[in-house]
């Protein structure tokens, strides 16, 4: 145990706050061969829980707010806090409510509001308490199969006893870190994406042969999601990233999706050089923001953002949306996303394109991942 805190320690001391744990993990792991798998297993459970208190308790040693933490996280037995805190090993089988509530009357200070400090910035909608708990809990796993690939994915998960639960008849849930690279050697049947995103798919409602554009494509999940709603549409997909572009073509390749175009542009700037005449049936804009509601499977990223970066994302949405919407036909829809759960970045953007650049909401949502263990999203469909 004594060795489990000091490897934790010596972790938390190397990391640097501008790399996602995600990669820095698996480099400090290279870099210490000598760690077996429980031991990374075990050193990566620390290093997240400690993160998801975000501020709570900041005054206290760094042991001791591990030790908050993994009481908070965990449930089931747990030697680790039998050796160090054995007055916390024997409360968890409390509810997370409960052991809230004990803390609260046992650690001066704890409040549970800390650990997202820029709570006051909340979407119309969030119930704070639910959603601060939420950090608590892993986001789950989630995929997307592809269309008549259905019964190959869940037979080939069967066969290698990975358990998962049906959410829909595309979508299926998973434990967060479920091995699935090496399931299917010649083709991909899934995506991997998270269930509220995969929601955002129900404001698209393509028809058959329309122009549309994914003007901040990224990694392509939600031309994916598009393309297969409606294999017939004609495609454009932009980013500011020429690696990310270059990415996009073997992955949807596999995905089946071969008849598109690519552009690299910086929406910042007018487009017209690019797009010329172009007008589209409809546009996703999923909008570079926060990423606010995706810190449940980074809760690195509580302590790293500075809340003045708020509103330069707010500045950066409406310029591009100002800039994509020129381009949208008459009666066609803006579909505008974000994964941020930040009013500035969701209803107030909704409402400038509304004022300034004359769009009619049709609907809009906050997909409240929290409750789901999974992201929360923010998506808006309106009319030109």
């Amino acid at each position: 145990m004594e060795a489990q805190l000091k490897t934790f320690l010596r972790i938390l001391n190397a990391y640097q706050d501008d790399m996602p744990l995600a990669k820095f993990l698996p480099g400090f792991f290279r870099e210490n061969r000598q760690m077996g798998a429980n031991d990374r297993r075990t050193a990566s459970r620390f290093i997240y829980n400690y993160f998801r208190l975000g501020n709570v308790s900041f005054n206290l040693a760094v042991e001791e707010r591990l030790f908050l933490a993994e009481f908070l996280c965990s449930n089931s037995a747990n030697s680790f806090l039998s050796h160090f805190k054995p007055d916390f090993a024997e409360r968890l089988a409390l509810s997370l409510d409960e052991k809230l509530a004990w803390l609260g009357l046992q650690v001066p200070g704890f409040n549970l509001e800390d650990v997202f400090p820029s709570h006051q910035h909340l979407s119309d909608g969030v119930d704070k308490q639910q959603f601060l708990k939420s950090f608590f809990l892993q986001p789950d796993l989630f995929i997307r199969l592809h269309p008549g690939k259905e019964k190959l994915v869940k037979a080939k998960l069967a066969e290698e006893g990975i358990s998962f639960e049906q959410e829909n008849d595309f979508c299926l849930r998973l434990p967060n870190g479920t091995k699935l690279d090496q399931l299917f050697a010649n083709e991909k049947p899934f995506e991997i994406q998270d269930l509220s995103s995969q929601r955002t798919g129900n404001f698209f409602q393509p028809s058959k042969y329309e122009y549309w554009w994914d003007a901040c494509a990224a990694s392509g999940g939600k031309s994916l999601l598009l393309f297969h709603q409606q294999p017939d549409i004609k495609l454009v997909v932009s980013d500011v990233r020429e690696s990310v572009l270059e990415n996009l073509d073997e992955r949807f390749a596999l995905a089946g999706l071969k008849k598109y175009q690519k552009k690299i542009v910086d929406l910042t700037q007018n487009p017209q050089p690019y797009l010329h005449h172009y007008e589209f049936d409809g546009i996703i804009l999923d909008a570079p923001c926060s990423g606010s509601g995706t810190w449940g499977r980074t809760p690195e990223m509580i302590n790293q953002f500075h809340e003045h970066k708020i509103l330069q994302f707010q500045k950066l949405q409406r310029t591009i949306a100002a800039n994509v919407v020129k381009y949208l036909k008459p009666g066609k829809p803006l579909i505008y996303i974000t994964c941020s759960v930040f009013k500035e970045e969701n209803e107030q953007n909704v409402n400038f394109l509304m004022d300034e650049l004359g769009l009619k909401p049709e609907k809009k949502e906050l997909l409240k991942g929290y409750t789901t263990k999974a992201d929360t999203l923010f998506v808006a469909r309106l009319i030109k």
